[in-house]
This record gives C-alpha cells, sequence and structure tokens, in this order.
C-alpha cells in the first residue's frame, strides 16, 4: 500500500497505510502495546489500537479519522468549554482504568503525559467539534494523576504571555480541577510550573548531548516559549491558587 506522511509530527516520522499509522519502535513499545492492548478489551474508545510491529519494525497503529489540532489557529470550538470538559472526562476515563493495574505498578495511574491539542482528535459531535481521542502515546508511563490534569491546564488552556484575560484562564483552572474532581487541586499550579520547567530544561539538555529531534525543538524557539510560559504562571500564581480554593 501507498505511504503518506502525516501532519504535526515535529520528533517523529509518521505516516498512514491504508487504515493504519507506523511510527517508529521504541524500548518502550512493549508498555505502550501493553497499554494500547488494555484499552480496547475494555472497550475505551479513546485511544489507537495496537496492530503490531511491521517487516520494516514499525509500530502499526488504526487510523483515528477526523481533526488533529496540531496547528496554531483552531476553530473555537477546539477551545470551548465543552471541548475541554470532554478532555477531562476521557482524562478521568483512562485514568481509571489504569488505577490499580500492573501497568500503573506501585503509582497511582499511567499517565499519557503529552496531553495537548496536537495530541487530540476531534469529531463533529452534535454539530460541533468535540474530543474523541488522544493519539502519540509514546510518553506514557505510571505516575500521579495530577500530573496528567496539570499537563492539560497548561497545554489546552495555553497558559502563557498569550493569554487575554487571566481571570478566564483562573476559571477554567477550576473548571479542569471540579471535572476532574481532583483531590489534591492546591498543588496544581505547582506541577503546571514542575512542568514547564521540567519541559524547557530536558529540551536544552537533550540538544546539548547532540539529540537532532531536540536541536529543531530549539531552533524553533521552543525552549524560550516555554520559559515564557513559565513565567507568566509564576506570575499569576496568586490569581490561579486563590481559583483553585
Amino acid at each position: 500500500m501507498p505511504e503518506s506522511s502525516l501532519p504535526g509530527g515535529f520528533i517523529n516520522h509518521v505516516v498512514r497505510v491504508g487504515a493504519t499509522v507506523r511510527r517508529p519502535a521504541s524500548a518502550r513499545t512493549g508498555f505502550i502495546g501493553d497499554l494500547l492492548k488494555m484499552f480496547e478489551a475494555s472497550g475505551w474508545p479513546g485511544a489507537p489500537r495496537y496492530r503490531g510491529i511491521d517487516e520494516e519494525g514499525r509500530e502499526v497503529l488504526t487510523y483515528l479519522d477526523g481533526h488533529v489540532a496540531w496547528e496554531p489557529q483552531q476553530p473555537l470550538a477546539v477551545y470551548s468549554d465543552e471541548s475541554l470538559l470532554r478532555v477531562t472526562q476521557l482524562v478521568r476515563e483512562f485514568h481509571d482504568l489504569t488505577a490499580g493495574t500492573a501497568l500503573a505498578g506501585s503509582h497511582e495511574v499511567v499517565c499519557h503525559n503529552d496531553l495537548a491539542p496536537k495530541n487530540t482528535v476531534y469529531q463533529p459531535v452534535g454539530g460541533a467539534l468535540r474530543p474523541v481521542a488522544f493519539i502519540d502515546w509514546d510518553l506514557a508511563a505510571p505516575g500521579a494523576r495530577i500530573h496528567d490534569v496539570a499537563h492539560v491546564c497548561w497545554q489546552y488552556l495555553g497558559l502563557g504571555p498569550s493569554v487575554g484575560d487571566a481571570s478566564e484562564a483562573a476559571r477554567r483552572l477550576r473548571l479542569i480541577a471540579d471535572s476532574y474532581e481532583l483531590v489534591n487541586c492546591r498543588d496544581l499550579v505547582s506541577v503546571i510550573l514542575w512542568w514547564q520547567d521540567r519541559c524547557w530544561r530536558g529540551i536544552e539538555a537533550a540538544a546539548d548531548s547532540g539529540d537532532l529531534a531536540m536541536i529543531r525543538l530549539r531552533d524553533a524557539g521552543v525552549v524560550t516559549e516555554v520559559q515564557e510560559a513559565y513565567q507568566w504562571v509564576s506570575d499569576q500564581r496568586v490569581n490561579l491558587d486563590r481559583a483553585l480554593r
């Protein structure tokens, strides 16, 4: 079958072959395969299905049709409260599925660790685009619920200097915490800052060691962008924390 490159992949070269997606395998392919097979066995529709390794050593996943929000400008429905609530519900669903399993080990759940609009498939539901699934599970690992919830807050709210209304961001931050029913929501802003600090430092360190993908990210200005986002959250921390009390 012919292959066609899928847009949006900045780190891995991902292609579509018929009704499947092929992506480079890694040392974590076994874990990710087991995770996706568990989702399939449970009937959870929010992730692609794992179909093994092809003759070129690539992971084979089912292709999820829909709109992937990887470009900077998106339809308003992608950023709506309704879509945000559905994202949060999907996160809670797969967290609850993985809690107490061998894959989570001694941790609360298995986390996706890269939840963002660019890794979300949207489909028309009731006349508007709504999130239906997450893709790019290659960073999934055992972790704490709050880690994924904080990443959702950072990425789906676009927390950073481009936020026009900090009070609106604070309202939506509380919306996410309440929708998820997060127990330790007072720590949420601290974990958002932890993610941002970890992100830019990780890119820098990997780029300095010669990782070509991370060099491309740094050259594209991602380190500076994340540092500025970190500073914005730090400056707004009192207001954001207040919304979670």
